[in-house]
């Protein structure tokens, strides 16, 4: 039998791939699965996450999507036992268990007496820690997301080259998102300024000089992305306010934002889910980072050092303070107002 014979045979027929949330951290998953796909065209894939993440994972070869509903059908324990019996049924043989929180833990401890194979991330808290505290500071470079997920497929038999990959780019524009874009031969950009946590977001009133810059060069459609009804609001008075500018926020479904993304020359996003759904889709993804740090691992798939904007760390030389952006460091809350709108401006020209 041949080397690559013996590695076929040993290597799992089909994973069940665990990431809950959140939708930047699953979204990150995509470049991963592809390679994997890609590079073994024989595996099977079954990603288990929130029913509403299903679209991110569309057109990708030999992946299949299995909804948690972790809030009603499949809360608590009885609720996981309950979906681990479905997901038995499926016939898996080895799980890749990419978010490693309680309730993968319970998931794969069922799974474990039926002697199934299983990977678990390594999210390497102690050197994020070192990375984001304030005295005796790491500043590194740190492994990144998408290797960390690598590193799980890796464990369980698999090589995986993220360097060699193939990612889906434009689609054709579905017909809800063909009535909305201006039939122009403007760059289209994408600008996406919230985020979960406030020391994340660059000031609206600054992302609005950013916009008013751009669309008086006449040389751009802008996009608004955004979440709740109150992101919403904010940018339907944004996107009344100057021409060529259109608000998607409440406007689209989640599928349909992606589809649009897709097409998009440029996204313009905060440390959040959006610059990871735009670099998913090959599309050229310009990062804002206010109390996180692309060093902590989590810029978007395949994009350059220039493409992502810092605040000045001479006047806060303690950033990171956060890995997730849910607290800041005393005294930098400000800190995002240190990248100016000019620089911001003059970036998205030059890409």
């Amino acid at each position: 039998m041949l080397p690559n014979q013996r590695e076929v045979n040993k290597t799992p027929k089909h994973i069940l791939v665990i990431r809950l949330s959140a939708m930047g951290d699953v979204a990150m998953s995509v470049p991963v699965l592809r390679a994997l796909t890609q590079q073994h065209p024989s595996v099977k894939i079954t990603v288990l996450s929130r029913g509403f993440f299903k679209p991110i994972f569309k057109g990708i070869p030999n992946v299949s999507f299995y909804a948690a509903d972790v809030k009603n059908k499949h809360k608590g324990i009885l609720g996981l036992y309950r979906l681990y019996k479905e997901l038995k049924a499926l016939q898996i043989d080895a799980i890749a268990d990419i978010h490693n929180v309680l309730r993968s833990k319970i998931l794969c401890t069922f799974f474990s007496f039926s002697g199934i194979k299983k990977a678990v991330i390594d999210k390497g808290r102690a050197e994020k820690k070192a990375l984001t505290r304030t005295h005796n500071k790491v500043f590194k470079q740190l492994k990144t997301t998408h290797e960390r997920y690598a590193d799980v497929f890796r464990k369980l038999g698999f090589s995986i080259y993220l360097k060699k990959i193939h990612l889906s780019g434009k689609v054709d524009l579905l017909p809800n998102v063909q009535q909305i874009v201006p039939q122009n031969h403007l760059k289209w950009i994408g600008i996406a300024p919230f985020a979960q946590h406030q020391p994340k977001m660059y000031p609206i009133d600054m992302m609005e000089l950013v916009i008013q810059q751009l669309t008086e060069s006449g040389l751009y459609t802008i996009f608004l992305f955004g979440g709740g009804s109150r992101e919403a609001q904010q940018l339907k008075e944004l996107a009344s306010t100057y021409g060529n500018t259109i608000n998607i926020a409440g406007v689209l479904s989640f599928e349909e934002e992606i589809n649009l993304i897709s097409n998009l020359d440029l996204m313009i996003s905060m440390d959040s889910a959006n610059g990871h759904l735009a670099a998913m889709q090959q599309v050229k993804t310009l990062t804002l980072w206010g109390a996180t740090h692309p060093f902590a691992g989590f810029a978007p798939f395949n994009q350059p050092v220039e493409n992502q904007l810092i605040p000045d760390l001479k006047k806060y030389p303690n950033l990171p303070c956060s890995i997730y952006g849910n607290k800041t460091c005393e005294g930098y809350e400000d800190a995002m107002q240190s990248i100016p709108v000019e620089e911001v401006v003059l970036k998205v020209k030059s890409l």
